[in-house]
């Protein structure tokens, strides 16, 4: 074997490799740099390790002998101890260390100038890089980074990491088979944790993390499923639980569903929680929009449609249709349980006894002087509860769109110029009663906050948004509220002044409807009133809604101009049908007319709900009654 064949020792293991081989065979560390260490074909004649390529000659070595009296400096043991032979090729590893070029060195400096790195030198230095592989989180199974000390989605610390690897330098392939244990045992630990995963799952109450999911998503249906099998709407989330679900952004251990309500604002889920826990009763809400949500969704991309907005110098939002939303007779012909259930499961129950309160009753207090029953609607807890109501008493659905909310906004920033003077004067008097007074840039302050009010979704609305939907819906709105706002442990917060009524005053009167809508206020909360519609052979079709309180006292007209005050009875029989009945009680009324097509749909697939339920009940062998999917592929809020 010849000089260029022999094989090269390893400067890591010494183990003696092929010539051909570019790695140590057993260690698989890189073969050393040849350039450093190539010799001369001389055998006497050879490069120093440390020479970086330069000869070294016989004439050379005697002018730099340190003996004076030195004639054989190859016997001369001084010229032996400073300047011995470089060793042989063959030995070459056990004379030598690995060479340690610093930045700083002449060595570097020189290599810099005259050479360049090979590709090959490249290659090992990324594949070195490359070598240190991301770690995985044992909780969530994150790739992170090698010097992330903990995990970027979860938070854990890295466990695989050791301090001693900080410590040693090992060599590239060293550090690459670290990082293969590592990765076998990141494989065991996660096959031990896939195998924990499957134990959870097999042994996990699916029906309580659906209802956390259902929460989250916005979907009734796996809450009332929960909640109807005996499920405990105060149960806390264990980190089992959260390790299944997989979410550490929504679900955090010890949460109920009411803090996912709260957290995620699903004020309708919220309140079917709350009245759980509560005790009183079935939560469970089904109004007409939420067993036919496709249908809810039609009709408000078609109440959208409907708005215009009126040019010149009224530049107002408007709607071309004048729906009036009421119950269908055919509630009356269902079985007693059945129409009972119906309505604690349509009706807010709270709003309505507060509005029929003994002596302080206002709706439902005249009832037997022709005047209709008024049913409080449940409506969504929220700050867009007026802008609800609204919707329920004309279409029967939420404003979820907030259609009805940017046209609100946008006709007090075009027509604001036409509401302010009626505004400022309406409150002017109010203040002159309570003996104060405030200055034009208090006004224009006051009216900039309730303009910007009107522009954000879950903001609380005032009387001055009232009287710009009654102009936005072209037809009289009336308010029945409480008169003093109290708190919940019952102690009076101050005077309500919401109720009464509303006109499009700034409209011309043949531009309007004449048939009024009617709204409940009661504690910061208003509710749609709504008649159940009366059979086909009754005439007039027309529902009577009470002008006056309890006490015959007329209600109030709002942002009345002072030249029109003391002609309140003429203004409200130039915009609506006035009429008194044989007790001398002043109505107006409310003319029922056919439903749109939509709403007809909706009403009807509503009934057909617990027509099922009277089948399934009245069978020879009784059933259980089956859960209907009200889920919606279109309406994402599963309202």
């Amino acid at each position: 074997m010849s000089d260029n064949d022999k094989k090269w020792a390893c400067e890591y293991c010494t183990y003696e490799n092929y010539p051909s081989a570019i790695k140590c065979t057993m260690c698989r560390g890189p073969r050393p740099f040849e350039n450093i260490y190539r010799l001369h074909e001389d055998r006497d004649d050879r490069c120093s390790p440390v020479g970086a390529g330069a000869s070294l000659d016989l004439k050379k070595l005697k002018d730099k002998c340190q003996c004076e009296n030195c004639s054989n400096y190859l016997n001369c043991s001084s010229c032996i101890n400073s300047l011995s032979p470089p060793p042989l090729a063959n030995n070459l590893h056990e004379h030598i260390q690995p060479l340690r070029i610093t930045q700083n060195s002449d060595l570097a400096q020189s290599l810099s100038r005259n050479s360049s790195p090979s590709s090959t030198v490249i290659n090992l230095e990324n594949s070195k890089r490359t070598s240190q592989g991301k770690w995985i989180c044992q909780m969530c199974t994150y790739e992170n980074w090698p010097k992330s000390t903990k995990c970027a989605m979860c938070g854990t610390s890295n466990s695989q990491r050791s301090q001693a690897c900080s410590l040693i330098i090992p060599s590239p392939e060293r550090n690459k088979n670290n990082d293969d244990m590592n990765q076998d045992e990141t494989s065991q630990n996660n096959f031990e944790k896939e195998h924990k995963l499957r134990n959870l799952r097999r042994n996990a109450d699916w029906n309580w993390l659906n209802a956390c999911m259902g929460v989250i998503d916005g979907d009734p249906i796996p809450v009332e499923n929960y909640l109807s099998s005996g499920g405990d709407p105060a149960r806390t989330l264990t980190a089992s639980e959260c390790a299944l679900l997989n979410r550490n952004s929504a679900f955090d251990v010890g949460h109920t569903l009411v803090h996912l309500a709260i957290r995620f604002q699903r004020e309708d889920l919220l309140a079917v929680l709350l009245s759980q826990i509560e005790g009183s009763g079935s939560g469970i809400k089904r109004v007409p929009s939420y067993v036919a949500p496709d249908l809810a969704a039609d009709i408000r991309r078609h109440f959208a449609t409907t708005f215009r907005q009126r040019k010149g110098s009224f530049p107002c939002h408007y709607v071309t249709e004048f729906p009036t939303f009421t119950l269908p007779a055919e509630i009356d012909n269902l079985p007693h349980s059945i129409k009972e259930q119906l309505m604690i499961e349509l009706l807010d129950k709270d709003a309505q006894e507060e509005l029929e309160a003994g002596d302080a009753a206002v709706i439902n207090w005249a009832i037997g002087d022709g005047v209709c029953r008024l049913h409080t609607l449940w409506n969504r807890s929220a700050g867009d509860c007026l802008l609800d109501s609204v919707m329920q008493a004309t279409w029967g659905v939420f404003d979820r769109d907030n259609a009805l909310r940017r046209a609100l906004a946008e006709t007090l920033v075009h027509a604001g110029h036409c509401f302010y003077p009626r505004w400022k004067e309406y409150e002017s008097s109010h203040a002159s009663f309570l003996q104060y007074s405030l200055e034009e840039a208090q006004w224009e302050e006051d009216w900039s906050t309730l303009v910007a009010l009107a522009a954000q979704p879950g903001s609380s609305l005032e009387q001055l948004h009232i009287f710009a939907l009654a102009h936005i819906l072209r037809r009289p709105i009336l308010v029945y509220g409480v008169k003093i706002v109290k708190s919940f442990r019952g102690e009076a917060l101050g005077p309500a002044r919401f109720e009464g009524v509303y006109l499009p005053l700034l409209w011309d009167q043949s531009f309007c409807s004449r048939c009024p809508i009617a709204l409940g206020y009661t504690r910061g909360h208003f509710s749609a009133l709504v008649p159940i519609e009366p059979s086909p052979n009754i005439r007039p079709r027309a529902s009577l809604l009470p002008l006056v309180d309890r006490d015959r006292k007329p209600l109030p007209i709002h942002f009345l101009m002072e030249s029109e005050l003391g002609m309140e009875e003429v203004i409200l029989r130039q915009w609506m049908d006035v009429s008194e009945t044989e007790n001398g009680i002043l109505v107006a009324q409310q003319p029922l007319h056919k439903r749109p097509l939509l709403v007809a749909q909706m009403c009807e697939e509503w009934l057909n709900h617990y027509r099922r339920i009277i089948q399934m009940t009245s069978a020879p062998f009784t059933r259980p009654i089956p859960k209907q999917d009200y889920s919606s592929e279109g309406d994402t809020d599963c309202e």
